[in-house]
């Protein structure tokens, strides 16, 4: 296992005035290893112990080669001010330039054509939600976190993997496919075949939920660049996303935004969260 003691691009932390929101959530990058550790903990809790995956890495702990390379978005919670803070709901951010061995999602997909996006774009991943806590405030937080990286860093491409579960025998999955195919929410301009399709079973057309990642994805104007792959250690259908954040919806964007403090620090100096402009 390897985790970094710092995150490689970001080292930042809460202004002291914002660190505790409402209902007492907040939202930091972890700043130690031993933050990346609970991060990791709680995706083997979510992922091996709600859906069954396969997780990488030591006993009780979801890592594999890009955690290293990631800042890691983690929104921390505490109940009363006897207890603990604990790690509620992360999400990983690879930035371009920090020398990892490639992307999660080229090892899912053929990114050939959109290559020439790639320098421009970072990579989400790992995004989990402890399951008492899957709420508005945790999914408001971490989507603000990651607007304010984006813009922040000045990086105009979002790239990911929106994971479906198949506890089901892939029922939800198959539908949201149906769906996104009858609404052309699946793009062919920038097709991204699968290494691995998965073959969506026949389902009865009935509306299913949308999960709540892909559906934010497809509100701020995502493209889901062609069909899912099969992800036999997790047991998931993931839909590779992209998303230009100068074409993104912006009043949906400030609503993210609203939800993070105005001012962070990075590398001990503070930096003020540029205002989207539609």
């Amino acid at each position: 296992m390897t985790t970094h003691a710092l995150p490689r691009t970001a080292s930042h932390e809460l202004d002291d005035h914002h660190r505790k929101p409402a209902a007492g959530y907040w939202l930091a990058l972890a700043q130690s290893a031993a933050e990346v550790l609970a991060a990791q903990r709680l995706r083997h809790q979510v992922f091996a112990g709600e859906f069954g995956s396969i997780t990488p890495g030591p006993v009780g702990l979801d890592t594999d080669d890009f955690d290293e390379y990631c800042d890691h978005l983690l929104i921390w919670h505490q109940g009363h001010s006897a207890q603990a803070p604990q790690v509620v709901a992360t999400y990983r951010m690879l930035p371009p330039g920090t020398g990892a061995p490639g992307r999660y999602t080229d090892t899912e997909f053929d990114l050939a054509a959109i290559s020439p996006l790639l320098q421009f774009t970072v990579e989400t991943g790992r995004s989990c939600v402890h399951r008492d806590h899957r709420n508005g405030a945790t999914m408001a937080l971490l989507w603000g976190g990651i607007a304010d990286y984006m813009l922040r860093g000045g990086h105009r491409y979002l790239l990911g993997c929106a994971s479906i579960p198949l506890v089901d025998g892939g029922v939800v999955a198959a539908g949201v496919w149906k769906a996104l195919q009858s609404n052309r929410c699946a793009r062919t301009e920038f097709s991204c075949p699968p290494r691995r399709p998965w073959e969506a079973p026949a389902v009865p057309a009935t509306a299913v939920a949308v999960p709540p990642l892909l559906k934010a994805y497809l509100r701020l104007g995502a493209r889901v660049l062609g069909s899912p792959a099969h992800d036999p250690a997790f047991n998931t259908a993931d839909f590779p996303i992209l998303l230009d954040m100068q074409t993104a919806d912006q009043r949906y964007l400030r609503h993210f935004l609203g939800q993070t403090p105005t001012r962070i620090e990075q590398r001990g100096e503070p930096m003020y969260r540029r205002e989207c402009e539609r």
